[in-house]
């Protein structure tokens, strides 16, 4: 059977966004956010605003102790999330490199989705301030789990679709996510907002939303485990008797490979070379993409944009909910029309990529989103106005996430060499760069939120980021003859 421009292969491989893409909105985006910051906030107190003569309530939130210090809840779950990154950022090379040798990629792929899916269920364990670090914990186990899993998800699109295909799957991978996410976030809300008859039974409905989103991740993506061939370059020498690996072969004899002990030597000294070469392959792998300046430019500026995009999705719920004060109704609803937006991004700078190239529409989409970020700094919840606003930031996000992602993926695998086997160690260095950005974007967003005891001037930070993503990105060489599609 033919492995590239197949139709079953790639359709199986856009299906696991439809799984996966449900922690992005439930777990990420929507439910959680606003659950984790309802179950922190211990009251509310009535504020006068002298300028519009009203009244407007402010949360006042329970503070986390932390080794006998106070922290503001949301720079904990900001920091949370810094941890889960930074986790990934350490396994992913070695995961990738032993996908690569072994020729796994796709049990790398299930690990790590089956990671996320159980800990999404995990987070119904967390009920209150009791076991907010049951929330945290499967918070951060479920982002490794998701991010982890995209290492090697991505690394599959330039294995199963030649380059003039790639564009339109990347965005057709969004896009099922996209609808995906948002059936279920509807299913949802109909459990907590319509058939919950109070405030505890809408709590209660919400954590049956965690393990839903759980199911949903570990059973639609069945469907393309079961189509997604295995891809590496296996090599023909490997430890008798994988133990650490292989389950069922840590219970059964090694009398004939000389005992237990002997062959468990031999994995640890392999898992040991493993770590070694896979940072050294990493470093090695970095080296040669940076000497091809198309590339060099490109992923410097995905890196600059990645810590403004990345950490904003992450943070924009508490956002709305922290700084706005936005009723939960009005705020899931906005991430929807956000979600639904961003389907049509998708699809509209994919199509648009074809007129003007992948250089013009990332640039374009980065402008929006200075924009997006300068606007959410004026926003002041004392102004009448504040929640239409809000709305106008959200209606920009929500066109140019879509666009943006789908861009970003597909020209990195257009710029790729062709028909390689490191394709898993190319797209782990992709995930590598993105997830240093988010670390350094969710660690500066909670500093701030920490310091200034607000969102505005973190969201404000952003754009610094977004401007030298944009710079770099103009560098970006454009030859119609390279053989790469329209760049």
């Amino acid at each position: 059977m033919s492995i590239k421009n197949n139709p079953k292969i790639m359709k199986a491989w856009a299906l696991y966004d439809w799984a996966n893409s449900v922690y992005s909105l439930v777990i990420t985006s929507t439910i959680f956010p606003i659950y984790y910051s309802i179950l922190t906030t211990a009251s509310e107190r009535s504020e006068y605003v002298e300028e519009t003569g009203k009244t407007i309530q402010v949360p006042v939130r329970h503070m986390i102790n932390i080794f006998g210090r106070d922290y503001q809840p949301d720079a904990v779950y900001g920091y949370s999330l810094t941890l889960s990154f930074v986790i990934v950022v350490l396994l992913s090379p070695i995961l990738s490199s032993l996908a690569d040798t072994i020729g796994n990629k796709k049990s790398f792929l299930q690990f790590f989705c089956y990671l996320g899916a159980t800990s999404c269920m995990g987070l119904a364990m967390f009920t209150g301030m009791n076991t907010v670090w049951l929330g945290l914990l499967f918070s951060v186990t479920a982002s490794v789990g998701f991010w982890g899993s995209l290492v090697f998800y991505n690394s599959f699109l330039p294995d199963i679709a030649t380059p003039d295909k790639q564009d339109a799957l990347s965005a057709k991978g969004y896009v099922y996510g996209y609808i995906g996410s948002v059936i279920l976030v509807i299913i949802c809300l109909v459990l907590i907002q319509v058939l919950a008859k109070d405030a505890e039974q809408a709590k209660l409905y919400t954590r049956i939303s965690f393990l839903l989103t759980g199911a949903w991740w570990f059973g639609f993506s069945q469907y393309t485990f079961k189509h997604l061939p295995q891809f590496g370059n296996v090599k023909d020498q490997l430890p008798k008797d994988l133990v650490l690996l292989n389950h069922k072969n840590f219970f059964k004899s090694h009398k004939n490979n000389g005992g237990f002990f002997f062959v468990l030597k031999k994995n640890i000294t392999f898992y040991i070379d493993i770590v070694k070469e896979s940072f050294r392959e990493l470093f090695k792998v970095g080296n040669h993409l940076f000497r091809d300046s198309n590339l060099k430019y490109f992923l410097s500026s995905f890196f600059f944009f990645s810590v403004g995009m990345q950490t904003i999705f992450l943070m924009a719920t508490l956002f709305g909910k922290s700084e706005i004060n936005l009723a939960q109704d009005k705020l899931i609803m906005t991430l929807l029309v956000i979600q639904i937006e961003a389907i049509i991004g998708a699809i509209a700078f994919s199509r648009l990529s074809r007129k003007i190239g992948n250089k013009n529409v990332i640039s374009i989409c980065i402008v929006l989103w200075i924009v997006a970020c300068l606007s959410a700094y004026y926003l002041n919840k004392e102004n009448p106005n504040v929640e239409y606003q809000f709305y106008g930031v959200a209606a920009i996000v929500g066109l140019v996430m879509g666009g943006l992602q789908a861009m970003s993926r597909s020209t990195y695998s257009k710029l790729l060499p062709q028909d390689g086997m490191e394709n898993t160690t190319y797209f782990s260095f992709y995930d590598v760069l993105e997830k240093l950005a988010i670390i350094l974007g969710t660690f500066i967003f909670a500093t701030l939120i920490e310091h200034f005891n607000n969102m505005r001037y973190a969201a404000l930070s952003m754009t610094v980021f977004f401007a030298i993503g944009l710079v770099l990105i103009r560098f970006l060489k454009v030859n119609a003859n390279n053989n790469k599609a329209n760049l």
